[in-house]
């Protein structure tokens, strides 16, 4: 019995007229009036909003940090199994003829660049850093915190939030989407990865409900990737001249310094994309490129070269031994009569005071005890070690919810934006190609950039030489701390100046890409897009990334929540891609069976 043929007519109306010329109104209406309202609601009450945001976030991960960090572990497996697969790994995204339009070399490089950028320039030095002050080794007490111990810990988790499964959620989006595109000559917009599932109802509400969720995720993933870089640069810029109204009173980037910032970027990026993708990206790219080796280069002649190569091989060797139990490590949150039940009988009475700081992810068991009141520090020192025991799966929760959640959710909400991107450079990639390339190839070049510079960062805090500088840091502000503890003069204002104009450039192709692939999946896939809708866009995540600043004070609070909320829905959306991509996979190869098998017929 034959099989049905796909369903490929999918009809996204666009408008013949008018302002909206090439558009599907719906989208393109219901994206823009979301945006403007979220817009509106940090302007006009800003600590409502910022209160609001964090409300709902800390309700939102405490049903579904489970399921987020599940996702990707699924995402990660259906990956590997469908490359492991011989009949759908060898399905090639196109023709049986077609072949690649790039080499080897260019798609790894676009694809390093589309994926990563700003988040390198942050957390490069960052996130090693912080994780060697606290992961789920050092919450757990299984290790002491910045001990030499702890290194393994924090490279662990490092490459697990840089690593296979953080580029598995780009490559879902972007297997998906290039699949149809190329095998079925569908549209490239995200409803497509639908259209085994939804079928003709991709035609209506339904499809219009997936693509209005691309384009939130995608405002938000890039208004985060733009918040810390502006952030950074303002860092930056103050290191360089010493402007002291680009800080506040604490040195962390005035509200006046990262609005201007913003300004700055968004005016240039803007231009960039009402241009389109032309020469002017291009230079930025190879620009970006370059100056990225010339700081590679000032951190293997002036870093820990050595300690970063040691490190590097014991880590990754580390992250593959335990890939699955991290993939499956899951928290929810801790209640208070779980934590009760735990206590020793002298402690119970004492449960709601010991039970906020025993399960607080960022507190010690030296500050859990210190933060006690009269009574119940007078307990026997074995009744406070066992109630701050007692609290670890809270800890465990917290830290997971604060740090990887919050990770696996910046990328979810890039997905869109970069699955698209990689969508259209890997016609003629077989499927195994295309998962091994762009899983496994920027994943080994994240791993090397966070251990060349961020061993760096923590062989000096180790051997004393910062003596605390770079663990007191701002997250944005961590590299160039790191590179006045190796280098000084002259050759830090240049390396420094080199570092602002690489964070620069890295902002502009972000956000000038952002608002090419907000248009396209309102266009229904189109490549050229109306000017003005381009310009407008830039307006509104402008309007987006000022005022959630505003609204968290000149931080970034008001901004990841608002991530961490917006990429909820958009993960229910990856999940369908790979219940759609598993069941046309299966259905295309039952049906070229059976055309070439007269006797099934």
């Amino acid at each position: 019995m034959s099989l049905q043929d796909p369903f490929t007519d999918l009809k996204i109306e666009r408008q013949d007229s008018g302002f909206y010329k090439g558009y599907n109104l719906p989208i393109a209406l219901v994206s823009k009036i979301a945006v403007s309202l979220l817009v509106l609601w940090a302007l006009v009450w800003p600590l409502s909003a910022n209160d609001t945001l964090r409300s709902w976030k800390s309700g939102l991960l405490s049903e579904f940090n489970i399921f987020y960090n599940l996702s990707v572990a699924l995402f990660a497996f259906f990956l590997i199994v469908i490359a492991i697969i011989p009949a759908t790994g060898r399905m090639r995204l196109g023709g049986d003829e077609e072949r690649p339009e790039f080499t080897n070399f260019s798609w790894f490089s676009m694809m390093f660049g589309a994926g990563l950028g700003v988040g390198l320039m942050v957390y490069a030095t960052a996130e090693p850093l912080g994780l060697w002050e606290i992961n789920p080794l050092t919450v757990s007490g299984e290790v002491a915190a910045k001990s030499q111990e702890a290194i393994k810990g924090a490279y662990r988790y490092t490459f697990l939030h840089t690593g296979f499964h953080a580029w598995a959620i780009y490559v879902v989006t972007g297997l998906s989407l290039a699949y149809y595109a190329y095998t079925r000559d569908m549209p490239l917009t995200i409803r497509t990865a639908l259209t085994p599932l939804l079928g003709e109802y991709s035609n209506g509400i339904a499809g219009h409900v997936i693509d209005i969720l691309g384009v939130v995720a995608t405002i938000l993933g890039v208004a985060v990737t733009i918040g810390y870089g502006v952030s950074q640069l303002v860092d930056g810029a103050f290191l360089i001249t010493s402007a002291e109204w680009l800080m506040d009173g604490v040195m962390k980037p005035s509200t006046a310094g990262l609005i201007v910032a913003l300004a700055t970027v968004m005016v240039m990026s803007t231009l960039s994309a009402v241009s389109g993708v032309g020469r002017g990206v291009k230079y930025l790219s190879n620009l970006n490129l370059v100056l990225s080796l010339v700081l590679l280069a000032v951190f293997i002649v002036f870093g820990s070269f050595a300690f970063a190569l040691t490190t590097y091989g014991q880590a990754l060797v580390d992250y593959i031994v335990n890939f699955i139990p991290l993939s499956l490590q899951a928290y929810g949150p801790m209640p208070e009569a779980e934590f009760a039940s735990a206590l020793p009988p002298e402690a119970a009475p004492f449960v709601a005071e010991l039970f906020p700081g025993a399960t607080d992810a960022w507190s010690t068991r030296d500050s859990f005890l210190a933060g006690l009141g009269d009574d119940a520090a007078a307990l026997p020192d074995a009744a406070k070690y066992a109630a701050y025991e007692a609290g670890t799966p809270g800890r465990l929760f917290g830290w997971q919810s604060g740090w990887t959640t919050f990770y696996w959710a910046w990328w979810i909400a890039f997905s869109p934006f970069v699955g698209l991107f990689l969508a259209r450079i890997s016609r003629g990639r077989t499927v195994r190609e295309f998962i091994l390339g762009a899983v496994i190839a920027p994943s080994l070049v994240c791993f090397a950039w966070m251990t060349i510079l961020g061993g760096s960062a923590i062989d000096l805090e180790l051997n004393g030489d910062a003596n605390g500088a770079i663990l007191s840091a701002s997250t944005t502000a961590t590299l160039f701390v790191t590179l006045s503890q190796m280098i000084s003069g002259h050759m830090l204002v240049i390396v420094s100046f080199t570092c602002v104009v690489l964070t620069m450039t890295f902002l502009v192709t972000s956000a000038d890409s952002g608002i090419l692939v907000m248009n396209t999946i309102m266009s229904g896939g189109a490549e050229e897009t109306g000017v003005m809708h381009r310009i407008l866009w830039g307006g509104l995540l402008t309007l987006v990334i000022g005022t959630l600043l505003i609204a968290g004070g000149g931080g970034l609070e008001a901004l990841t929540n608002s991530m961490i909320i917006g990429a909820l829905p958009f993960s229910v959306v990856l999940l369908l891609m790979c219940v759609a991509l598993g069941k046309a996979m299966i259905n295309d190869l039952r049906r070229a069976r059976y055309d070439e098998s007269p006797s099934e017929r």
